[in-house]
Formats: structure tokens, sequence, C-alpha cells
């Protein structure tokens, strides 16, 4: 048996599976969250590990002592950072969190500008990335700053938790902005000229573990308290979208994985790194390779919002996106309600354009929400893909559920699109890591390529194939939603 811990904003979910990919367990608890008007969003660790000792305890059941291996999937970007005494100092402020705009805008231009930094690390660090978060920190709370011991991302805490050691992965830690992806290794540059040059920074660090080597050995104290074997082992993990990319069997070239959850995600593997455009994330993958990566921070999260706004429910989606045409009949929105990361606009706010007193109603109204989402990370898509068409796309998250959301994305791309039989990509991504790292221990190795192919399997009845007729209407409105962010934000 095999666990797979993913840790999101909202929940932690558990998943035990065989070798075979059978599932035989789930577990999940939910999370609460801190917010602030100046745009703060923050988690404390303590809630994640609780919620990860009830997902484990629903999951394994009385299996427990048949686990030979767990891997922890963790949202990206999120700090955390700990005393001496390696006890948390302060709530973790997450990858959605934007009160850090600022100092991101700052260090930049403190590091030389964008082009600089491109050129110098390979990554430029934007707002949700963990090393603003240090420099806000230390203007913001210099009392916690000065106490700094560890810096971990939230999937290495829960291994941390689990082990009782620190170590981080290439995957995750490429999200931090103050990571090489060219030369997998750590920017002390960065860290210096957040704190002066005194090195408190980057002796926090973790060491780097690549993906065949564990963690360690569960804690015996935690083995006893959830029932899992004394030599239950833990694989490095990593960020939630590293895992999803291996949930999905995104571990060669040629595939698309596009996630559609609070936030939403497009990545594609690729064998060696590659020169891209700014707004592309070249993050290392946590299977070898190199997930280069767009994030848009606004997507089911703010369609909840508005089904709740509007009267009406997930249930309504399908209904009115098969009642109305694409384009909404002329209503364009931009669903920037949490700031924006892709394009890079922090402050942004949403908006709507285009209504008229024979377009406005409630189900153009939501159409143009959807669309709007939609384009944002078309638009990203098009970036990684650099001009070439999608000719298939892996879709998860809990907008995947939706059928007639499943056909906007086809139609407005050509693409094929594919729905993983495992809802849960990122927890079989962490199966599948713990497995590969577990045979590793113990003398062979898989690849990544031949376990998603036993293990990452599509639901076939979920398949949905592009209708032509409708590809130049969603031309036509990804046209008018691009005119109009140009126009409302030149500087983008």
């Amino acid at each position: 048996m095999y666990l797979g811990i993913d840790c999101g904003t909202q929940g932690t979910k558990a998943l035990l599976m065989t070798a075979d990919g059978v599932a035989h367990g789930r577990g999940y608890a939910a999370h609460q969250l801190i917010e602030r008007p100046t745009g703060a969003r923050e988690q404390d660790p303590h809630w994640w590990v609780d919620a990860m000792r009830t997902s484990i305890r629903q999951a394994v059941g009385l299996r427990g002592g048949e686990v030979l291996a767990i891997g922890v999937s963790g949202q990206q970007h999120g700090l955390v950072v700990l005393d001496e005494a390696k006890q948390v100092i302060r709530p973790a402020k997450l990858w959605n969190d934007t009160e850090t705009a600022p100092q991101n805008a700052a260090l930049v231009e403190r590091l030389g500008g964008k082009s600089a930094v491109m050129q110098r690390f390979g990554i430029l660090p934007l707002t949700g990335y963990t090393v603003s978060k240090l420099l806000w920190l230390k203007e913001c709370e210099p009392e916690n700053f000065s106490r700094i011991r560890h810096i971990l991302l939230p999937h290495e805490y829960l291994n941390f938790w689990l082990t009782g050691k620190i170590c981080a992965e290439y995957g995750d830690a490429s999200g931090t902005a103050f990571f090489d992806v060219r030369t997998r290794s750590w920017i002390r540059e960065i860290l210096d000229e957040i704190d002066g040059g005194t090195g408190q920074l980057a002796a926090s660090l973790p060491p780097l573990l690549s993906a065949e080597e564990m963690v360690g050995v569960v804690r015996a104290e935690v083995a006893a308290e959830l029932s899992l074997s004394p030599g239950c082992m833990v694989s490095t993990g990593g960020g939630d979208n590293m895992m999803g990319a291996i949930g999905t069997g995104n571990v060669r070239e040629g595939i698309v994985t596009l996630s559609l959850g609070t936030s939403s995600t497009v990545y594609s593997f690729r064998d060696q790194p590659s020169e891209m455009d700014a707004s592309v994330a070249p993050f290392c993958s946590s299977s070898g390779g190199w997930l280069p990566l767009v994030c848009t921070m606004n997507a089911t999260n703010v369609i909840t919002q508005a089904l709740k706004v509007l009267g009406k429910s997930v249930d309504d989606i399908d209904p009115v996106l098969a009642s109305t045409v694409p384009g909404a009949d002329g209503i364009t929105f931009l669903p920037f309600l949490n700031g924006e990361r892709t394009p890079d606009l922090p402050t942004a706010q949403g908006s709507v354009f285009g209504l008229s007193a024979t377009n406005f109603s409630a189900d153009n109204f939501l159409r143009s929400l959807i669309e709007g989402v939609t384009f944002g990370i078309l638009n990203g898509l098009q970036l990684i893909l650099q001009g070439a068409p999608a000719t298939t796309i892996q879709l998860i998250g809990g907008g995947a559920r939706s059928k007639e959301w499943r056909q906007m994305l086809a139609d407005a791309t050509g693409a094929l699109v594919q729905i993983p039989l495992e809802e849960e990509a990122g927890c079989l991504g962490a199966v599948i890591q713990a497995i590969y790292a577990y045979d590793h221990s113990k003398g062979t190795a898989p690849s990544f390529a031949d376990l998603s192919k036993r293990l990452v399997k599509i639901d076939e009845e979920k398949t949905v194939l592009a209708r032509p007729e409708n590809l130049e209407l969603y031309r036509v409105a990804r046209e008018r939603y691009n005119q109009t962010l140009a126009a409302q934000y030149p500087d983008r």
C-alpha cells in the first residue's frame, strides 16, 4: 500500500492505493483561511497537520500497517518559517497572498529590473512567490524575521512533521524564486539582498534531494498515533502542480495538463530548460525534468462567488453554458477578484464590459465570467506552447467536473480534452512519486513514464472532442477579451 497526501488551500486529501493503481481508501479535512483587506491570505501550518491526521485516518482505516511509503503534495509558494527550536514562528503566507506585492516590485527593481533578473537568475519573481514574503517579513515583522532559522514550503513542513527531517526537492523549490532552475541550486545572491548579506537566510535553507531519494522514516510517535508501520517511509513529494503533472502522466514531452481549481494552472513537461516569455514560470518538475507553468489566480473561487451572488449553484453551470452562445452575446468579464499573477497585475480588480439592455442576463453574465477565466489560462497555454496548437489536454481540478466547461475548452482550442479517471491528480502523483522512490530504495529503478503508463488511466466517457463550428466564435470572443485587457492595463 502507498499513501498520497495533497495539502491544498481549501483542505487536505489522502489517497490509499496499491501498486497496481487500485484505490482502497480516501480522506479529506478542510482548512481555515485567514484573510485581510490588505490582500493577506494565511494559514497556520498546524492546521495542515491536523487535517493530514484526519485525512490519513479516514483513508487507511485499519490498514495503516500495510503502508510502505507516503508521498506529500503541497500548495506551492507558501512561506513557513521556524525558529531555532524548529517551532513555527507565525502563520504561513500563501501562494495567493498579494499583500507582498510592493515588496516583490521593490526586490525586482533592486536586483536590476525584470530583464536583468531573468538573465541573471533564469526566473522572474512574481507576487505570490516565496521570496517577496521574506522581504515583507523583514520590513513588517522584523522581530519575527530575526528569529528565522529554517525556511520551508508547505509540503516540506508536512514532511518534517512526519519524519523530523528538513529537506527540499527541485520542483517545489523552483517556485520560491531564490532557486536557479538551470543549475538546480539555491541563489544566495537574492537572499543576501534581503538580509543585507548576513547569511541568515542562506543558512536557513534546507538541503536538496532528488526524486529517487527518501526523506526518511516516519517518526515512531507519528506511526503509533496514525497506526502506520514503524518502517513506513516518506518520499520527497513536491508542489501540487508538480504532483499533478506526475498524476496526469505529464512526465514526457507532448502532454499538457490544465488544472481548474481555486487557481488555474497549465503546464507541459520539458526534457531541457527553454527560453520563454517572462510570464511563464520556468519551474523544474519533480520527475527529473522541467515544467514551464502559467498560473492565474482567479478560477473556480471566482465562479463560486458569482454563483452565490446570482443565487445559483454548481448544478446550474452546465445548463447555463448549454443554453447560451460563445461570446456571451458581447459581454466581456475580466475576473481579477484576487488581483492576478498572469498577467502580473497584483492590484487589479474584476470588471465587466459590453453590457446592454438586450444582453444583460444572469446566464450571459455567468458565461462571460467562465469565459474570462478560460481565456486567461488559454493565453498562458499559448505562451507555453510558443504558438503551437494544443492537440491533447489533460484536464483536472474541480472545474473538470463540468461537461460544458470541458466542451468550451475543446471548442476554444481545437484540442482533445481528456479527464483522468482518478480525480485527485495531486494525490495520485504523490502515490506514484512514493512508489518511484520506494522502489529505488529497494534497488529497482522504474521510470516515471512506466509508472504513469500503468497507473494513470483516462475516463473515456468524459473525453470531449472539439466542435469546429465554434472555433471561430471563441476566437472572436477571446480577441475581444484580449483587446479589453490591453485597453484597461496598457502597461501590463
